[in-house]
């Protein structure tokens, strides 16, 4: 399935990335669930609980701008991941305004 990612880190720091993936649902929230522990993220919610949208979101900024500006495989990964994990063609995540839209 084919994904396009945009991540935000403000007006001038947006960072766009098409790609291919073959990722199923599963491997992508799996794969998401190790970069929320690598990265040490914190849940969003008092909770605990920990939603996909939140970890994108935690992940994105925890990786910063630099991550994405580099578009290695881990930037191609993230992007085959957030597309799988949330069954989305499209998906923007706004770090800096902590939004999530499809």
């Amino acid at each position: 399935m084919h994904h396009e990612m945009t991540v935000s880190f403000g007006p001038d720091r947006e960072f766009r990335l098409s790609v291919e993936s073959t990722m199923g649902a599963d491997d992508a929230r799996r794969w998401l669930d190790e970069q929320f522990l690598d990265f040490d993220c914190e849940p969003l919610r008092a909770s605990g609980k920990v939603l996909v949208a939140d970890k994108l979101l935690a992940i994105a900024d925890a990786a910063g701008p630099d991550a994405f500006a580099a578009g290695d495989a881990w930037t191609r990964r993230f992007a085959e991941a957030a597309g799988a994990a949330t069954a989305r063609a499209t998906v923007h995540i706004d770090v800096a305004g902590r939004t999530l839209n499809y």
